[in-house]
């Protein structure tokens, strides 16, 4: 049985699971019941399991997923799924043996996200049911270092595996024929369901997004989570990465001694965002979300893969799902 068939959805497209409120359970649960697998992105603990209860009443009994970012993964988020619907989880900056076992005992099926052939060997021997293979091409959380469809081959070649999903450079239903062309089960899309109506990313990030005309990796926004990204300009961004995209050298030694803060309660650092400006050099991974401040799109990233210069407008979450699927 493949990976598709085994996780049960009708469109091999699956919605990234875009964390810190971006991918609530009204996008996700509008992508499955489209016919792809709608993702509900990390939150906390709480907030988490009521949104994956919004994703499965939303979902017209169809699958729905979780995703976890590993370094700010508890055990009361393992509990979250257990007690959901969710029988599909994404793992996503790192990979934990142990936390796969755990959320096999509840008979769900673990993906890793990966970059490398290094990073899928560990996976894959560390019980992991298939893989998100990530291209450079994508947005937001980056451990790609090159383009998707390259790293797609290059990790078949060496593990064999079939299960092996493509995240980077899906904007539509040609990217995604290639992508299974390639030999990938399925597509993961982050910036064509960023741009939906559902999303809860903030109306004016999301109109940056269709109005950028460049993408770039930084470090800028990774206090407490030193880890790359990849982003559309702001003010922050043109303030402190003029003459180095990855921002300047102090920022990135700061954003490494405070990797212990990625310890600290999501409401914390979601807490945190809504104080940043962008004058001042100290910035998390938050987005802006609906209902914050404006002034935030300048401050905070702005998370968005290449395909941000080939999407043009906000669509509802089940036209997306066509358009990536190339169904009518």
């Amino acid at each position: 049985m493949g990976l598709i068939e085994r996780i049960g959805i009708e469109h091999p497209v699956v919605q990234a699971g875009m964390g810190g409120g971006i991918a609530t359970g009204t996008l996700a649960g509008a992508v499955s019941a489209a016919g792809g697998l709608g993702t509900v992105g990390i939150l906390p603990p709480k907030q988490f399991e009521a949104e994956l209860e919004v994703a499965h009443e939303q979902s017209a009994g169809r699958p729905i997923a979780a995703n976890l970012l590993v370094p700010f993964t508890t055990r009361a988020h393992v509990d979250a799924i257990a007690r959901s619907k969710a029988r599909v989880v994404t793992l996503h900056g790192g990979f934990e043996s142990r936390l796969v076992h755990r959320l096999q005992e509840d008979r769900v099926c673990v993906l890793a996200t990966v970059g490398t052939v290094d990073e899928a060997r560990q996976a894959l021997a560390g019980g992991a049911n298939g893989l998100v293979v990530q291209g450079i091409e994508a947005g937001g959380h980056l451990v790609g270092v090159e383009p998707a469809l390259e790293a797609l081959q290059r990790i078949h070649d060496a593990t064999g595996s079939n299960y092996l999903l493509v995240a980077g450079g899906i904007a539509n239903a040609d990217d995604t024929r290639r992508a299974l062309d390639a030999g990938a089960a399925a597509v993961v899309a982050g910036t064509r369901f960023l741009l939906t109506h559902e999303c809860r990313a903030h109306e004016t990030y999301k109109q940056r997004v269709i109005t950028a005309d460049r993408t770039f990796e930084t470090m800028l926004f990774s206090m407490g989570w030193p880890m790359r990204h990849r982003v559309i300009p702001n003010a922050a961004t043109d303030r402190w990465c003029r003459d180095d995209p990855r921002g300047p050298g102090a920022i990135r030694r700061l954003a490494s001694w405070t990797g212990g803060m990625r310890h600290l309660p999501m409401a914390i650092a979601d807490r945190f965002a809504v104080t940043q400006r962008p004058a001042i050099p100290f910035f998390g991974p938050a987005s802006p979300l609906v209902g914050m401040p404006e002034r935030l799109v300048d401050a905070t990233a702005l998370y968005a893969g290449e395909t941000a210069l080939r999407i043009g407008s906000v669509v509802p979450a089940a036209v997306a799902v066509r358009e990536l699927a190339g169904v009518p």
